[in-house]
């Protein structure tokens, strides 16, 4: 799974799966152990969990990535390389 993004101890990744079964746009965000599957627009945890901090810096981060991360997970879908999303400052 490609990683698009690493911030404070959050590695985002997001799945390729070119004619598979995934319908809606999401990502997977790891912290530690846990994880949380969270989609796009609108950028929701649609499964899994972070801590409070984690899950409040990962969607602060979609919210101002959304489009990157759109565009990341058409080219995935279409069987391309996704171009890496500049982490949290």
């Amino acid at each position: 799974m490609p990683e698009l993004s690493r911030f404070f101890g959050i590695i985002v990744r997001m799945f390729t799966e070119v004619g598979g079964q995934h319908h809606l746009a999401h990502f997977h965000a790891y912290w530690q152990d846990q994880v949380a599957v969270v989609s796009i627009q609108p950028v929701d945890v649609i499964a899994g969990s972070l801590p409070t901090r984690q899950r409040r810096l990962v969607e602060a981060w979609a919210e101002l990535h959304q489009q990157e991360l759109l565009d990341d997970w058409s080219r995935l879908q279409n069987g391309q390389a996704p171009i890496p999303i500049d982490p949290l400052a």
